[in-house]
């Protein structure tokens, strides 16, 4: 169910929170065995707050609704493991910013999604729920695991390189990223202070547009029921040969559908300053993570994984002027973003270089998210296209600003579900 329907159904028939609240926790019952997306649920907390919502007056947007919250990022009562055993005693005192405006709309936290160690590329325990034998990516697995399991509508994940848009393409969801600082990130655990974006995965676009406007008060995320075919710029990074057969025939197959929606398509090439786009953005997020993760590595290297180690190692190796030139990269390649959506609504390109990996050990390639991260780019993922083994395949838009590519988004979400 999505959740805007949930909200309508909640509103005007017999449904209630408490039965909603029921539906989600008994489809736990039943996959979350198999899946794993959750480092920790408080299902009888949540029941109670169902039943508060029963008996009072409508509380907002999303009365009723519950929601996932990935474990970075603080839920009053509930513990914020951060992935990692440094933290596994932690209980949060009060909620994150995103998670108040989110209950204040009248979500309900159903418990806390896992995330890699702090956040990272060590993997943890969630699995694919499209083939328990993949990755459903990182750091936000669990809480992309857990909407496309049908456990939560809604849930929480963090980006600072892909991982909110590469989990969510694994395992065939909405996700958003929306622009740097469009929600507040206090009450997380930072990893890289220009670079860490709250987004939030969800089934549609319309739910995706729901959590914004519950989140920023801004009822400009209201999406219109028949959007404007939008003006769509193929974009190929210079990472472009990375993307395999299946992801190249995805996109291919997008742009034929959206041409024949009445979408206006053009290339559009990237300058070429974007070549060294992605490797700033990885000096950039070691250079900061190494900093924001000292007490970690100094205090308690011996529980941190030898991946981790070796990352914070190797950002402690960055030097300053080093992360200078990168943060000069960035905002040179920031300078030519007129010229790039000059003409154009959104930009169209893979949200990964394929289908999530075989195997639970990694968590895939963010190679086609740096550079949206660092650009501070609203981005967004759309499910729809499948491989020849069934695992689901995202492509990805990128936006001038989070309503416009939102618009755009579902537009596009609506011309693929006509051809399917």
């Amino acid at each position: 169910m999505y959740a805007i329907d949930a909200v309508k159904r909640i509103a005007s028939t017999p449904l209630t929170a408490r039965v909603l609240l029921r539906e989600y926790s008994q489809r736990i019952e039943e996959v979350e065995p198999h899946v794993q997306a959750w480092e920790t649920l408080d299902v009888a907390r949540a029941l109670d707050e169902a039943r508060a919502c029963d008996l009072g007056p409508t509380r907002g947007i999303l009365h009723g609704i519950p929601i996932g919250v990935k474990d970075i990022i603080d839920a009053a009562g509930l513990p914020t493991r951060c992935g990692s055993p440094i933290y596994a005693s932690q209980v949060a005192s009060a909620d994150a910013a995103c998670v108040a405006l989110a209950k204040a709309a009248g979500a309900i936290v159903m418990g806390k999604t896992v995330t890699t160690e702090l956040a990272w590329f060590h993997p943890g325990k969630t699995r694919n729920p499209h083939n328990l034998a993949h990755t459903p990516g990182g750091s936000s697995s669990g809480s992309a695991a857990a909407v496309a399991a049908g456990m939560v509508p809604i849930a929480f994940g963090t980006q600072t390189a892909g991982s909110v848009i590469r989990p969510a393409a694994y395992c065939g969801v909405v996700g958003f990223k929306p622009s740097f600082g469009l929600v507040p990130r206090a009450g997380v655990k930072s990893q890289s202070e220009s670079l860490d974006t709250i987004g939030w995965m969800a089934n549609c676009v319309d739910d995706i547009a729901l959590m914004a406007e519950a989140l920023t008060w801004d009822t400009s995320f209201r999406l219109p029921d028949t959007p404007v075919a939008p003006r769509i710029g193929v974009l190929e990074l210079p990472e472009h040969d990375q993307a395999d057969a299946e992801m190249l025939s995805a996109i291919e197959s997008a742009l034929r559908i959206f041409a024949s929606a009445g979408a206006n398509i053009r290339s559009v090439s990237p300058p070429a300053a974007f070549n060294a786009l992605n490797a700033a953005q990885t000096t950039v997020q070691l250079f900061e993570a190494a900093r924001s993760y000292h007490c970690e590595y100094s205090q308690h290297k011996h529980a941190l994984s030898a991946r981790l180690a070796g990352l914070l190692e190797e950002g402690r190796l960055r030097t300053w002027d080093q992360y200078r030139a990168a943060r000069a990269v960035i905002d040179t390649c920031k300078a030519f973003l007129p010229r790039v959506f000059d003409g154009v609504d959104v930009l169209l390109l893979p949200a990964a270089s394929g289908a999530a990996p075989a195997g639970l050990e990694a968590t895939g390639d963010p190679v086609f998210n740096r550079a949206a991260t660092a650009l501070h780019l609203p981005a967004l993922t759309l499910p729809h296209f499948r491989t020849g083994a069934g695992m689901p395949l995202g492509i990805q838009f990128w936006g001038w600003s989070d309503v416009a590519l939102l618009q755009a988004a579902r537009w596009a979400e609506q011309a693929l579900l006509r051809h399917c």
